[in-house]
């Protein structure tokens, strides 16, 4: 069975020519029903096995609709364009008329003649319930049958093609370097490798503490939301087409292509004051976007992805002062990668929301702080946001190329939409003014931007592969343990090579896996208690003492030098 439902002002439809031979008897006059809940009605062949069952279930179908578009005119009309397995045309006016009999004890139902060719005339509402699709059966689904090594040898790893990518391509470093990986039987979704979690994880936690210094406080919501979340944000009727939607306890819910809502009601939660302000909420959180399969493409564009956002609630006053603030968070963490990026201010489209005197200000506030701090920045006139102007952070890749990471948004939409408030010192309520705001932006794009930009040779704090412990010979290998044990119990990212393999195979293999020292352990430094230590650019030095090794690798690690 397969429904369309339309909420409409009013529907009209006349009977004009049989479609099949057995049609119902019907009058050539035009039918006209007002202010009605049409229901366009395939009933397919599957829905022949258990008459009752069908016409009870569908009877239940219109209600619960009817029920959230408070209507009590149901036109049920025969709709075959719907399916291609339609059903015997008896049973399905059986089962129409079945249906209508149900319907009928609590609603007034026209039904549209079956069986003919007619004209009609909808006006269909505006709104997000005006037009539904529903689609059900009685079949229970019968176990499935499957080989499974069929199976497993159909989600197999998918091989990455290199002919068409550059040397420094991340996807290359990825497999190089052992950080991750994808599968066709998750499109466009990462498969974290030990190394490429440690990655992830320095960033999220350099990230958590920068917000903390900042004065954030870190939220997590959930990732599936219900539909009308969305329909309140507004994401149902933009975004429908790029949200996964999944269906619990007759609910339809939306698996999250975006925090803004979820964290939207942590503000609303309870009660707020003006001391409350500035409040600023921050979430990693997990989002999911349909993607069409062609334009994915390794960590730069993924189906899930992790979004850093924020969300400041402040007033009036202290919008000019949050900017700029965030200003300073971006421009502290984007220094801490030595990345190249620029900047674009973009003011109101000529759809939007919101008064011009409010569009005024956070137009100024924006470009106040871009002036007084002597930023060089492009101007988008009219293509900001329908809900408010931005700045955007674009970071230069290895290739030139420009990604837009970074943003600052003025938002008047969300907290007209969600009737946000705060208590004023005046005792009366306002509705506050709200940042949103990301840096990382997609944090598996960044991370993509910066295994690029460094070509795998990752800053010392943010490596997985810190120090590479190798020795020259078997009769070492107890000391050159030792050494190991020694990094490792400090904390320090240590690897220990005792193959059997000659000394410069073992330092090419480090140099191959980007590690930041390479320590090499032979009769000579097995006597003198000390270590030959080379770096990844080459220097090397003999006779480091172990504790003035440790102490180096630290203080370099939580300096966060890029070298």
């Amino acid at each position: 069975m397969k429904i369309l439902s339309l909420h409409c002002d009013y529907i009209k439809f006349q009977a004009k020519k049989k479609a099949i031979k057995d049609a119902e008897p019907s009058s050539d006059k035009e039918t006209e029903v007002k202010e009605c809940l049409v229901i366009l009605t395939a009933v397919e062949k599957r829905d022949e096995k258990n008459i009752q069952e069908i016409s009870k279930r569908l009877s239940d179908e219109i209600k619960d609709i009817a029920k959230q578009v408070k209507t009590k005119n149901i036109v049920l009309y025969p709709y075959a364009h719907l399916s291609s397995r339609l059903a015997n045309p008896q049973k399905a006016l059986e089962i129409l008329k079945i249906t209508e009999k149900l319907l009928s004890k609590d609603f007034k139902v026209t039904r549209a003649p079956f069986g003919y060719y007619k004209t009609f005339e909808i006006l269909c509402k505006g709104h997000p319930l005006a037009e539904l699709s529903r689609e059900f059966s009685t079949e229970k689904e019968s176990e499935e049958e499957y080989d499974y090594k069929q199976l497993l040898n159909e989600i197999s790893k998918t091989r990455l093609s290199k002919e068409k990518l550059k040397e420094n391509d991340h996807r290359i470093i990825g497999q190089q370097l052992n950080l991750f990986s994808f599968s066709e039987i998750a499109p466009g979704m990462v498969f974290w490798h030990p190394k490429g979690l440690i990655i992830k994880n320095e960033l999220i936690d350099f990230w958590k503490e920068e917000h903390k210094k900042a004065g954030y406080l870190e939220i997590s919501t959930p990732i599936i939301l219900d539909k009308k979340l969305w329909q309140i944000s507004g994401h149902w009727e933009k975004y429908k087409d790029n949200i996964f939607i999944t269906e619990y306890d007759k609910r339809t819910f939306a698996v999250k292509p975006m925090n803004c809502p979820g964290g939207i009601l942590v503000y609303k939660s309870q009660l707020r004051s003006y001391r409350d302000f500035p409040l600023k909420f921050s979430e990693l959180g997990i989002v999911h976007r349909q993607e069409l399969s062609g334009v994915l493409g390794g960590l730069f564009r993924v189906i899930q992805f992790i979004q850093d956002d924020a969300h400041i609630y402040c007033t009036e006053e202290q919008l000019e002062e949050e900017i700029n603030n965030v200003f300073d968070l971006t421009e502290k963490i984007y220094n801490a990668f030595n990345l190249s990026y620029h900047v674009e201010l973009s003011t109101r489209p000529k759809k939007r929301i919101g008064d011009d005197d409010i569009w005024d200000k956070a137009e100024k506030a924006l470009e106040n702080v871009l002036k007084k701090r002597k930023a060089k920045y492009k101007l988008n006139k009219g293509e900001g946001s329908f809900y408010g102007p931005k700045i955007d952070f674009h970071i230069k890749d290895s290739l030139g190329r420009t990604w837009q990471c970074g943003t600052i948004q003025v938002d008047f939409s969300m907290p007209e939409r969600f009737n946000l408030t705060y208590e004023g010192k005046d005792g009366k309520k306002h509705m506050p003014i709200m940042i949103h705001r990301a840096i990382y932006g997609s944090l598996e794009r960044f991370m993509g931007i910066l295994l690029e930009n460094f070509n795998g040779k990752l800053p010392l704090w943010l490596n997985p592969n810190q120090v590479k412990v190798i020795t020259v010979n078997e009769r070492n290998n107890k000391f050159g343990e030792d050494i190991f044990n020694a990094l490792k119990n400090e904390g320090i990212r240590v690897e220990f090579d005792d193959n059997n393999e000659t000394i410069s195979k073992k330092v090419r293999e480090a140099q191959l896996s980007r590690f930041n020292y390479v320590i090499t352990i032979g009769d000579k430094e097995e006597d003198s208690n000390a270590l030959a230590v080379r770096t990844r650019n080459g220097d090397v030095r003999f006779n480091v003492r172990l504790n003035e090794f440790i102490r180096e690798v630290k203080e370099k690690a939580e300096k966060k030098e890029n070298a």
